[in-house]
C-alpha cells in the first residue's frame, strides 16, 4: 500500500504571531513524501539526507491520516484490522530549506497526508482542505508551530494566497497571484517554534493593519509592512527589504525567518538578485504557484 505526494513551499504576507491571523502564498518549490502502510504496528519516517532530523511530524500525520480515514469505504483494506495501529514507513525528500522561514514544515506535512491518502486508495477523493486540517493538527502535536500555522498551510495544500483566522483554523480568503519571486536565504536559521511570541504580540497593531490590506487586496504593501514590523519584533535586520523596495511589489521576512521573500516583476527581481548575491547565503529565482499538494 503505498502513497505519493508532493506540495509547495510559501512565503509569508501576514505573520499569525501577533494576532493569530496569518496570510502566505504558494511557492513552486516543493516537497515531496512516499508512504507505505505494511501493518508492522509503527510508524517510522526518515528525511532525505538529514539522517539524524526530528521525523515526530510525519511519523504522526501518517498515524492521523490513518486514523481519520483507514475506515472508509473506498479505502484500500489495510494490512492490519485497527486502523489506528496500522505501521508503515514514511520518506521525505524536499526542495524547501528547512528552519528557513519558507514553511518546509507544512510542506512535508502536507505531502504526507496527501501520500497517506494516495496509500489507502483515496487519491482524488479526500477534500484538500480536511487534509490540511490534519497536517495542522500534527503539527501542533509534534509541537512544531506556535500559532497553528494554518495560514502555512492552507497556502501550502491549496496553492494561491490565502489569509486565516488560525485561532480558529478559519479561511477567510483565497485568491491566486502570478508573481515572479525572489528568495535570500542567510546560512543562519531559525525554527518556528523558537520564536519569541510575546515580543511579537507588541507589533499587534502593525499586524492589524498588514491584514486590513491583505483582505483589501493589497497584498505586496501588506507583506512589505509585515516584513519591517516583524523584523524589528524578531531581530532580523531590515537591510535586505530596504533594498528591494524601489524595485519589487512587495518584500518581507518569510515566517519566523531568516529567509527574505521579494514579489514582483522578473525585471525588479535582477535588480534585487544582484545586491541580494552580494551577502552569504543563497537566493533562488522562482514564481507563485496557483495549485498545492498533488499526487506523484
Amino acid at each position: 500500500m503505498d502513497g505519493h505526494a508532493a506540495a509547495p513551499g510559501a512565503g509569508t504576507v501576514l505573520n499569525a504571531l501577533a494576532t493569530g491571523r496569518g496570510s502566505a502564498f504558494a511557492l513552486d518549490i516543493e516537497t515531496s513524501a512516499h508512504v507505505e502502510l505494511d501493518g508492522s504496528g509503527a510508524v517510522s519516517g526518515t528525511i532525505d539526507g538529514q539522517p539524524d532530523a526530528d521525523t515526530e511530524l510525519i511519523e504522526r500525520c501518517v498515524t492521523l491520516a490513518v486514523e481519520r480515514w483507514g475506515d472508509d469505504p473506498a479505502a484500500a483494506d489495510l494490512p492490519a484490522a485497527d486502523p489506528a495501529a496500522v505501521g508503515g514507513t514514511v520518506r521525505t525528500e524536499s526542495e524547501v530549506p528547512t528552519a528557513a522561514g519558507l514553511k518546509s514544515s507544512s510542506a512535508a506535512a502536507n505531502a504526507t497526508v496527501l501520500a497517506t491518502a494516495d496509500a489507502l486508495g483515496l487519491a482524488g477523493i479526500v477534500d484538500h482542505e480536511e487534509a490540511c486540517r490534519i497536517a495542522v493538527d500534527a503539527a501542533r502535536e509534534a509541537g512544531v508551530t506556535v500559532t497553528g500555522a494554518f495560514d502555512d498551510a492552507s497556502a501550502s495544500m491549496l496553492g494561491g494566497l490565502t489569509v486565516t483566522d488560525n485561532t480558529a483554523d478559519e479561511l477567510l480568503a483565497r485568491e491566486e497571484v502570478d508573481w515572479a519571486a525572489l528568495v535570500w536565504t542567510p546560512p543562519e536559521r531559525a525554527y518556528s517554534a523558537d520564536a519569541d511570541a510575546d515580543r511579537c504580540e507588541l507589533v499587534a497593531p502593525m499586524a492589524r493593519l498588514v491584514e486590513t490590506l491583505a483582505l483589501d487586496g493589497e497584498y505586496g504593501r501588506a507583506m512589505t509592512v509585515n516584513g519591517l514590523a516583524f523584523s524589528a519584533a524578531l531581530g532580523f535586520s531590515a537591510d535586505p527589504a530596504v533594498e528591494a523596495m524601489p524595485h519589487v511589489e512587495g518584500v518581507s521576512l518569510s515566517g519566523t525567518g531568516p529567509s527574505v521573500v521579494a514579489v514582483g516583476e522578473p525585471e525588479g527581481l535582477e535588480a534585487v538578485e544582484e545586491r541580494w548575491s552580494e551577502r552569504p547565503g543563497e537566493t533562488l529565482r522562482t514564481e507563485t504557484r496557483p495549485t498545492g499538494g498533488r499526487y506523484l
